[in-house]
């Protein structure tokens, strides 16, 4: 049975490494935030004490940030710019639009049996949203990260009340986005019941049609309709390679599982220091 591509070379790769460098700041932060306790000490001390975990995590957020910047190149130079504004309205724009709105709403009634199960098109409303969260998020700890990189030159052109607005609001955005990515987001992609016990479509690139039929069936049905659904069939990827993204990704999982239950267990320190 064929599958459909969803994802680009460009994209997967992108997505990994935002993975990568998403869980090593996470890692480095949480050992930066609980230094006080023996966790956050053990977490440190991975990679050699205080002072390098607090480099690394400072190194990891500036390539985090490059590839933000390289991440807004590539979408800028995607854009059909002779096609606006059709070319980021369209059915396979990330774009929010008038639809994605009334797809969220039908889909809570869905859930509590009040409507039919909405017919999502490539993209549906909770991706839409998980991307531009990135943004958002990025953008904000991006910002104090920056300020907070050295904090010496910083204070030379802001007052130092404002650099400790920026330690909280850069540590308090990071837990909301550790705690949306650990819980809601591998749910969503893996523990759903039609993706359990794992979707490795962004490490495959492409998911199997039938699946793809009832999770976005008006995209389906569209390329079918356009003649184009045979320009995006592939083969399904080696059962090997299946298998490497199955142990790669449950790895990943588990560790940001364990990064949430440990936090949480020591989170009576962060409490005595605010």
């Amino acid at each position: 049975m064929a599958n459909i591509k969803r994802f680009t070379t460009v994209q997967r790769l992108s997505h990994f490494v935002l993975i990568l460098t998403f869980m090593l700041l996470s890692v480095t932060g949480l050992a930066w935030m609980y230094i006080e306790t023996g966790w956050g000490q053990g977490l440190a001390n991975l990679f050699g004490g205080y002072i390098a975990v607090l480099e690394v995590h400072r190194i990891t957020g500036l390539i985090l940030l490059i590839g933000f910047a390289l991440h807004i190149g590539y979408m800028l130079y995607n854009i059909n710019w002779h096609g606006l504004p059709k070319s980021i309205l369209g059915p396979d724009s990330l774009v929010f639009q008038k639809k994605d709105w009334l797809d969220f709403v039908q889909h809570l009634r869905w859930i509590v049996g009040l409507s039919k199960e909405p017919r999502f098109e490539r993209w549906s409303w909770w991706e839409k949203f998980d991307y531009w969260a990135v943004w958002w998020g990025l953008l904000i700890v991006g910002v104090t990260g920056l300020m907070l990189y050295n904090p010496v030159l910083s204070s030379d052109y802001m007052p130092g009340w404002l650099l400790n607005i920026a330690v909280w609001v850069h540590r308090i955005e990071a837990l909301l986005a550790m705690a949306h990515i650990f819980t809601i987001h591998f749910f969503v992609e893996h523990f759903r019941p039609r993706c359990f016990p794992f979707s490795a479509t962004m490490f495959e690139g492409s998911k199997d049609i039938e699946h793809l039929r009832q999770e976005h069936p008006a995209w389906v049905e569209r390329m079918e309709r356009e003649g184009h659904l045979a320009d995006v069939l592939v083969p399904p990827v080696p059962v090997p390679l299946r298998i490497l993204h199955f142990v790669t990704g449950y790895a990943l999982i588990a560790l940001g599982v364990f990064l949430l239950v440990y936090a949480i267990i020591n989170v009576t320190y962060l409490t005595l220091a605010f």
